[in-house]
């Protein structure tokens, strides 16, 4: 909801020390002139990663001649205080347990790009965030403005708005660039036809407002189930059109035989895509053919953990450098597109905005179970965020999203609770670790994930060192599961500080991107 009349909104950030998304965030935020002078709360557990990020906030800031007011703390609930919107970036656990999220399945045959949605590592992910989650809820609830909004950008997306809307009671919207980015390949496949087709310009290129979509599924398993250009139905066109890009028949060969196979096009990246299925990763001589390594995003082993620590290595050598460069300039016409300023301004403003936002699902798809968190289209205007009824998914689209939902229910309640066998029974279920473990495997995996993540899982005190006895006495019987020793099908080495010297440009802009889903190696983006 609003803030009160004739008063800036108040904005807390939880996780802040988060370059990428705390920086660009408040950069659109205060690119729209009648959010100026907002109160800014960043909170982070790590006050050095705070103060980097702070410093570089209010040089920004200070340089673009903006009156936001910004208190920096370690506190939660001091961040939350009176906030009228609390915004999520945090990775609990930080590096050190995203590498055992990748690391400890491999062993078990579970070759993850990404491993942050479902799978083992998506799954253990939310174990970790779950108390946090909680506990940021009851401070909302307790010390929030009324009505404060709950804008999570944290994976897993669906499992944490699940959480904090249904156990953590908090109105809670998901927000991800997923569509955005998969809108932008539909408009350039098309873009491509129509101009070989004489239809337009041979120089002329198309946004992606003039491709109109609907899009509707779960968060990285959505599907673009309407896709139109200029009155014609592009729907059946597509598998032809992506099949025919000489990037994209190269770079996305799971998500174009999807495609091929199921009629529609789904909004994740291939690595991504491939992961939350049980078809492309499950035999390590057969991951190669299904993926390109030119960019992490596309199927690399490990991938989003390598991008993720380089970048942070990367930024933390470079920070000198981040204060001298000249400071960005706030111009409205050029925000990200990011959701999550455009939904404030537009409870502010009144304002409308479009978009896909993931939401508790009342109805909206109707072949999906309600409660769960669907990712559909809604737009948002001074009275709050509106989702219309989108009906019934595509039978296969349907169906590979709901094995997906029911392995988010089991984890999401095993998290809440701290009830190991719900989490055994979520990893059993999954489609991917079912398709390469056996039950067995699947119970001893999950027993070495709960003991390797102790320290970030407050929920299962009770529960841990059974799972480390249970580990011993395997190991005493000689009854423990074959793990295989592999780096996975296409790991790519992590470069040191040295290396990424060789690329400066490359590495300063993969440690400041939001969405790293752009980086590619040898190539520095803009």
């Amino acid at each position: 909801m609003p803030s009160l009349p004739n008063r800036p909104p108040t904005i807390a950030f939880i996780g802040a020390g988060s370059i990428g998304f705390t920086r660009g965030l408040i950069k659109d935020l205060c690119s729209v002139p009648e959010l100026s002078g907002i109160a800014l709360r960043l909170m982070d557990i790590d006050p050095r990663n705070l103060e980097m990020v702070a410093t570089l906030v209010r040089r920004d800031l200070a340089a673009n001649g903006v009156t936001a007011t910004i208190l920096q703390t370690t506190d939660q609930a001091e961040a939350v205080t009176g906030a009228d919107y609390v915004i999520t970036t945090f990775r609990i656990g930080g590096l050190p347990a995203f590498a055992t999220d990748i690391d400890i399945p491999l062993r078990y045959g579970v070759d993850q790009c990404v491993g942050d949605t479902i799978c083992a590592g998506g799954i253990m992910y939310h174990q970790r965030n779950a108390p946090v989650f909680l506990r940021l809820c009851a401070d909302i609830k307790a010390l929030a403005a009324p009505g404060c909004l709950l804008l999570n950008y944290a994976n897993p997306m669906a499992m944490n708005t699940w959480l904090c809307n249904e156990i953590g009671g908090v109105r809670t919207i998901g927000l991800c660039h997923g569509v955005q980015g998969a809108h932008w390949q539909i408009t350039g496949v098309i873009e491509r036809w129509a101009r070989q087709s004489g239809l337009i310009a041979p120089e002329a290129t198309l946004h992606r407002r003039e491709v109109d979509v609907v899009a509707a599924g779960l968060n990285h398993q959505t599907w673009f189930i309407q896709v139109g250009w200029r009155g014609r139905d592009m729907i059946k066109q597509l598998p032809e059109l992506f099949a025919a890009h000489p990037e994209y028949s190269r770079t996305e060969k799971v998500r174009i035989d999807v495609l091929r196979r199921f009629g529609y096009y789904s909004t994740e990246s291939n690595g991504h895509l491939s992961e939350y299925l049980p078809w492309y990763r499950k035999r390590p001589e057969d991951i190669n053919r299904w993926i390109d390594l030119s960019s992490w995003i596309n199927g690399e082993t490990g991938g989003y953990l390598r991008l993720c620590t380089e970048g942070r290595n990367w930024f933390e050598h470079d920070y000198p450098q981040w204060l001298a460069a000249p400071a960005p300039v706030f111009d409205p016409a050029k925000r990200s597109e990011e959701h999550g300023s455009y939904i404030i301004e537009a409870l502010e403003t009144g304002r409308t905005y479009r978009g896909h936002f993931n939401v508790v699902n009342r109805g909206h798809i109707t072949n999906l179970p309600d409660g769960c968190v669907v990712e559909i289209p809604g737009y948002v205007d001074r009275t709050g965020l509106h989702s219309p009824t989108v009906g019934a998914l595509p039978l296969g689209c349907a169906a590979t999203c709901s094995a997906s939902v029911r392995v988010q229910e089991l984890a999401m309640r095993a998290a809440a609770t701290g009830d190991a066998d719900l989490l055994k029974l979520a990893m059993l279920h999954d489609p991917l670790v079912g398709a390469v473990c056996d039950p067995e495997e699947v119970w001893q995996l999950a027993d070495e994930m709960l003991v390797a993540q102790s320290a970030w899982l407050p929920q299962y005190a009770a529960e841990i060192p059974q799972a480390k006895a249970r580990l011993a006495a395997h190991e005493r019987a000689g009854t423990r599961v074959n793990l295989r020793e592999t780096k996975g099908a296409a790991r790519q080495h992590t470069r040191n500080v040295s290396e990424m010297a060789l690329a400066k440009a490359e590495s300063r802009a993969n440690a400041a991107a939001a969405d790293k889903g752009k980086m590619t190696r040898n190539t520095a983006q803009a």
